[in-house]
């Protein structure tokens, strides 16, 4: 594979510590990105996705889809000096649960008017 079509990643967590960098082709897909990151998660953080759906990757201010290459996303994201690229991790939720939460926290509270009118 010649060198140019090689990227190096370096995933940013919440905390400020990094994940990699890792050598990835540019026809790797931001999904096989994801699936990188949960399996390397770091033991003892507070927040671990259980998911790669749980897993966001903001690159240059913006949210990647997880059906892009690297070599779609590498254009907006600029060449950097050095040639790692860092992309930062935001891990959600599924909104099955967090939905399923509300429900749950909502249904106890139900109001009766009490007013009487004479």
């Amino acid at each position: 594979m010649p060198e140019e079509d090689l990227v190096d990643i370096k995933f940013r967590l919440y905390d400020g510590s990094d994940i990699g960098p890792f050598r990835y082709s540019t026809a790797s897909t931001v999904d096989m990105l994801k699936q990188r990151i949960v399996s390397d998660w770091p033991k003892g953080k507070t927040v671990t996705p259980k998911a790669v759906n749980e897993v966001k990757l903001i690159s240059s201010g913006k949210i990647l889809d997880n059906s892009k290459t690297v070599g779609q996303c590498r254009t907006p994201l600029g060449e950097v000096a050095g040639g790692i690229i860092i992309m930062h991790v935001v891990v959600q939720p599924s909104l099955a649960k967090v939905k399923t939460e509300k429900k749950i926290d909502n249904s106890p509270r139900k109001l009766v008017c009490s007013c009487s009118i004479l």
